[in-house]
């Protein structure tokens, strides 16, 4: 698998890039959203990856971070969605919007993607509820259920920081920190938190 590609920018359209990198220029399809976020050309950029093999293809697939990444890879195993359609919903909704769209089963917002119906956007609600974390661990403020008065919100935030710091990406920190919180009592100290976050990855 290539994880990412670390290169000089050579040319960008609203579909691809292309990363020159060790002589060799990597074409690959990007989301919507990605386009007005690359830099100028001949910069250097790095963007992850996801290799998608169909039995005519072999397409890469780019994002700014990994977990951009991870979501396209979930979004892909839904039923009736392939790359195409995963990267267009990553296109047109940040991980953040599809995460609470899912959690507050808000069909009109996932079916405002273009090509996705209500029966997809209902069974992707479906199949993807429990493969992303319904509450937003890193900015706890900003969902209801961790409101910012809530006692868990700093310590959440700091452990999600010490989790990623270590090198985990967001959403494995995410769930374990979500795990380790219906386990354990609220009185639970934040290098408590840590430690157990860190036996349920």
């Amino acid at each position: 698998m290539i994880a990412y590609i670390k290169g000089a920018l050579t040319q960008l359209t609203s579909l691809f890039a292309v990363i020159e990198s060790g002589g060799i220029g990597y074409k690959i399809l990007i989301p919507a959203n990605l386009f007005a976020k690359l830099p100028a050309l001949q910069e250097e950029v790095l963007l992850y990856t996801a290799f998608v093999i169909r039995e005519n293809s072999q397409t890469l697939y780019g994002f700014l971070n990994s977990e951009d990444r991870e979501l396209f890879e979930a979004l892909m195993n839904v039923t009736g969605v392939g790359p195409k359609m995963a990267l267009s919903i990553i296109g047109h909704l940040s991980g953040r919007e599809l995460q609470r769209a899912i959690h507050n089963h808000e069909i009109a917002t996932i079916s405002k993607v273009p090509g996705i119906g209500k029966k997809t956007a209902e069974r992707l609600m479906i199949e993807m509820r429990d493969k992303i974390p319904a509450i937003l661990l890193l900015d706890p403020e900003e969902h209801a259920v961790y409101p910012s008065t809530d006692p868990h919100a700093q310590k959440i935030k700091d452990a999600m920081s010490a989790l990623i710091n270590l090198g985990y990406n967001q959403m494995i920190a995410q769930q374990a920190i979500k795990k380790c919180l219906k386990e354990f009592p609220e009185t639970i100290e934040l290098s408590e938190l840590i430690t157990a976050a860190l036996k349920n990855i």
